[in-house]
């Protein structure tokens, strides 16, 4: 019998209690209910449960999503979503800059090194998603790629390591470096690419609406994952936003949004504030609080590299400005930063940030981010250090790979200033399901994103 997964009561109740601790509500009464009525705990793969639910249990699942939905939060004054609330605690929010166009818009390599970067950083992280970083280590280590410099492979690796340790099962046919024939599908790619379609239709006026009308048309219900999934099925119960990310969704603080910035910031160069509130109206589709701000901080970071007359610091430093600076994103940013800043050695930087989050699932959005902000900051940018570190450090490894992956290539310049070993086995060929991109190439959507970045682009 087909059982969707990431949508059912039951595979939500467990995770729904472990984001309302980390809310600062108390679940514990409906923790002690779920418990005794045999529910499970939140499983590490969002939505991995072993069998179909009883009818009660079901029914008692969606009582106990709806009452955690009501208890009170004391962080809701200071991690508001409403973007008028973010602004009135961001005191160094960007001023918007009028005709940000043609005289700073990033040339056609800038952009193209970008979208290399981000499929690169992608296919890097590919193999080891969802490992354990003793893992990835141990991986890495036995082919004689540790610290890593070059795509994983499974030549040379015992095979009782594989036993213990086997790679991403969907994706090792596709991103070992003896495999890699082009960039496969991935939704790390496919948000740009729905972003690049949103931006055609609807200009940079668009609304959260009609992001959900693009993903009802455009985007494969399978191709949605966690908080995506849940949002698009509340779209077909009648939902719409921000409801849908609210509604029985306890992924509303995880990555999705921030994998969907970086379109906002490339077409936005220069202009921070405008790339946050773009990449807002379409994180509130999906996510709350510190998801939207993640992608925030990212989309103003990038918006201000894409002019390239900075630095990755610098960067850093805007995408601050446009998130509440008391959020436990921001206070986890910062600890990243002072982190990297204080070891030479990366893996310290990395078991320094894996114990501060060590209660927080792997796929949410405050850990990843921090760890790109760290492979960054350690790596001042440098493309290589900069998606394998972010990668290397574990949790979301493809995620996290593509988005230090495309803020890197956008510092570096132009495709010739990556290095081969990345880019060649691309073929300058993108597989995806979205829209009429399949077997698209990484030039082509350059010289497309640029048409989207023009002098009478509206704002809102």
């Amino acid at each position: 019998m087909l059982r969707l997964t990431w949508v059912q009561p039951e595979d939500l109740v467990g995770h729904e209690l472990r984001q309302a601790a980390q809310d600062g509500r108390d679940p514990s009464a409906i923790a002690s209910r779920w418990k005794a009525a045999g529910g499970l705990e939140a499983p590490e793969t969002a939505g991995a449960s072993p069998e179909r639910a009883s009818r009660a249990l079901r029914l008692l699942a969606v009582d106990l999503l709806d009452e955690l939905a009501d208890l009170p939060s004391p962080l809701a004054d200071r991690e508001p979503t409403d973007l008028d609330r973010i602004k009135s605690l961001c005191p160094d929010w960007p001023k918007k800059t009028a005709g940000h166009g043609h005289a700073t818009a990033p040339t056609p390599a800038r952009l193209e090194a970008a979208w290399l970067g981000r499929a690169a950083g992608c296919l890097l992280g590919k193999p080891v998603e969802k490992l354990p970083l003793e893992a990835i280590r141990r991986l890495a280590e036995s082919a004689g790629n540790w610290p890593l410099t070059r795509y994983f492979t499974a030549r040379g690796v015992p095979s009782a390591l594989l036993t213990a340790h086997p790679w991403n099962r969907r994706s090792a046919t596709t991103s070992l470096a003896e495999n890699i024939d082009g960039m496969p599908e991935d939704d790390d790619l496919n948000y740009p690419l729905l972003n690049l379609l949103l931006l055609r239709r609807h200009g940079q006026r668009f609304t959260t609406r009609d992001v959900a009308a693009l993903w009802l048309d455009e985007l494969p219900a399978g191709r949605t994952f966690t908080a995506e999934r849940v949002a698009y099925r509340n779209l077909l119960t009648g939902l719409e936003p921000p409801h849908t990310a609210r509604h029985h969704n306890p992924f509303r603080e995880w990555i999705g949004a921030l994998i969907r910035a970086d379109v906002h910031g490339w077409t936005n160069p220069g202009d921070p504030a405008a790339a946050a509130e773009q990449a807002h109206r379409d994180a509130t589709l999906t996510h709350t609080a510190n998801g939207v701000y993640a992608a925030m901080f990212i989309a103003a970071a990038i918006a201000r590299a894409a002019t390239g007359t900075t630095d990755i610091h610098t960067a850093l430093r805007t995408g601050l400005t446009v998130i509440p600076p008391n959020s436990r994103l921001a206070r986890a940013i910062h600890q990243a930063l002072e982190l990297a800043r204080r070891h030479r050695d990366f893996d310290t930087v990395v078991d320094e940030l894996h114990a501060a989050h060590a209660h927080t699932h792997w796929v949410h959005a405050i850990p990843n981010t921090a760890l790109i902000t760290a492979a960054l900051t350690h790596a001042d940018g440098d493309f290589t250090g900069s998606i394998c570190r972010a990668v290397s450090g574990g949790w979301d490894t493809d995620s996290n790979g593509a988005t230090a992956g495309s803020v890197a290539g956008l510092l570096a310049g132009a495709p010739s200033a990556l290095p081969d070993r990345w880019t060649a086995p691309l073929k300058n060929r993108l597989s995806t399901t979205v829209g009429d991109f399949d077997g698209i190439g990484f030039d082509t959507l350059a010289h497309l994103t640029r048409t989207l970045t023009h002098p009478e682009a509206p704002h809102p």
